[in-house]
């Protein structure tokens, strides 16, 4: 049976992951994500570097790259598919999430509905 995983990432997400990692040197090991309230649809998704593992952060890995998910985030992000893009107009990790209800103008917020606790609880084969 697979892993449980409450995301996954592209291979493009995880080349920029291990980039960052090595450019950060020693105590790096990854990114972890989670959502903070704010921006004009109301909540932002978070990224930052991990040089200590929380030991209930979810853990995704990828083509040898890391990325902790913030157990406070798990039932916004169940399903996401962490990305990276660099077009003419912006460069930076992309959210295909499920859980979007809507997004502002600009981008950089989200309206977020929880995921069904159901559905994560069979994902993770509990029920």
């Amino acid at each position: 049976m697979a892993r449980f995983a409450v995301m996954n990432m592209t291979d493009a997400a995880a080349s920029r992951v291990r980039d960052i990692v090595t450019s950060r040197g020693e105590g790096a090991l990854g990114l972890r994500v989670g959502i903070k309230k704010g921006g004009c649809a109301g909540m932002e998704y978070t990224v930052d570097l991990v040089t200590e593992v929380k030991p209930k952060d979810d853990h995704v890995e990828h083509e040898g790259a890391h990325v902790w998910v913030d157990p406070a985030a798990t039932l916004y992000l169940l399903g996401t598919t962490l990305d990276f893009e660099k077009t003419k107009l912006r460069t930076g990790f992309v959210f295909r999430n499920p859980n979007e209800a809507s997004a502002c103008g600009c981008g950089e917020s989200v309206e977020l509905k929880p995921a069904d606790l159901k559905q994560l609880a069979e994902a993770r084969g509990e029920l």
